[in-house]
């Protein structure tokens, strides 16, 4: 899905009505919490749990295909190497 929302450059459908949703969900939360004094729980819950989705990493890519990644097990090489030559030890 995540390709071919960059490909069109919208959104539509579910998934926007969906966004839209929680995010008005959010945003009630939070205004009651900040204008009203019996807001609870569940308002609290609703905001911090929209504030943690905010702080996931949306645009990553896998190490095989990201730029200037390192391959595994290249430092655990790299120490061996060091380890052979006698500069490992002490």
């Amino acid at each position: 899905m995540a390709g071919r929302i960059a490909g069109r450059g919208t959104v539509s459908g579910v998934g926007s009505v969906l966004s839209l949703g929680l995010g008005a969900l959010w945003w009630w939360a939070v205004l009651r919490l900040a204008v009203t004094p019996e807001a609870g729980v569940l308002e609290g819950t609703v905001a911090a749990g929209g504030w943690g989705l905010s702080l996931l990493p949306v645009h990553c890519v896998a190490k095989a295909r990201a730029p200037g990644a390192v391959v595994d097990g290249r430092w655990r090489a790299a120490w061996r190497g060091l380890e052979r030559q006698g500069h490992g030890e002490g």
